[in-house]
């Protein structure tokens, strides 16, 4: 009779062991995919961009200091703006990381726009990002949008004709503008005369990003490059405000305005 007992629980013990096995093998283990896991067990960082706008050689100071274009038209800025879309941070294997819904929008007058991050990047030896300024013809086609791209930020034209992707405003003496202003909008997604362009930059040295790690990318923009090479005087080109061959111009030459200065990456 004991034997049989014995028999009996040693059976039951035998399922439950079983069963517990079973129930542990459904259960979910830590790791890439899950949203219990952390950087330093998915492999993944930070990569965050800091822009600070120039004119020349000169921190840009809005409504105060006067600067001087290379056609000799001295000039005030008062707006500073622009878009920058479709970031892909490049591998020194060629292999890219794009940012998923990359649309950022950074205005001089507001401190926070000019400095974001971009998570979830896998961790590697970063060589080169690239991005555009504007927004391309997708987010255009879909009319306006929310967040930064939302009408409300005053760089948004029309449903037809879509953002402006970048704006420089101010005043000159040179100007034949109301109260000596000059108004810089450069938009147009679309055709010959496109606002869009894109931006590589290489670095100086590689950016290793660990599991965990913020890479910190330094980049200037200088308002003055939009001036130059193609000769833009505020003399004879005031008000600019549609997709057209001077803003093409323009763009062409605010292209070559943005500067990396510096590569830092940060482990905690």
């Amino acid at each position: 009779m004991r034997s049989k007992i014995s028999g009996i629980l040693m059976a039951f013990t035998a399922i439950a062991l079983l069963t517990t096995s079973c129930k542990k093998k459904d259960d979910p283990a830590p790791g890439p995919g899950n949203n219990n896991t952390n950087n330093n067990t998915t492999g993944i960082g930070e990569v965050g961009f800091e822009f600070t706008n120039y004119v020349g050689s000169n921190q840009l100071a809005i409504n105060t200091d006067t600067y001087v274009t290379p056609a000799n038209d001295s000039f005030i800025v008062t707006k500073f703006n622009y878009y920058i879309s479709n970031i892909h941070v490049v591998k020194s294997d060629g292999t890219e990381y794009i940012e998923p819904e990359s649309y950022h929008l950074v205005q001089h007058n507001l401190a926070s726009s000019k400095h974001f991050h971009i998570a979830n990047v896998p961790t590697g030896t970063y060589t080169a990002v690239s991005f555009l300024i504007g927004v391309d013809s997708a987010r255009n086609e879909s009319g306006a949008q929310t967040g930064a791209l939302d009408p409300i930020n005053g760089m948004f034209w029309t449903w037809n004709t879509g953002y402006i992707m970048a704006k420089l405003e101010g005043t000159s003496p040179q100007s034949m503008g109301t109260g000596k202003s000059f108004t810089y909008h450069i938009g147009g997604y679309k055709g010959q005369f496109t606002g869009v362009r894109k931006v590589t930059l290489t670095f100086s040295e590689p950016m290793k990003l660990a599991a965990g790690s913020e890479g910190t990318l330094a980049i200037k923009a200088d308002a003055l490059k939009w001036f130059s090479p193609n000769n833009i005087s505020i003399a004879a080109n005031y008000q600019v405000m549609s997709a057209d061959a001077i803003s093409h111009r323009i763009a062409d030459n605010y292209a070559n305005m943005f500067t990396l200065t510096n590569v830092l990456v940060s482990i905690p």
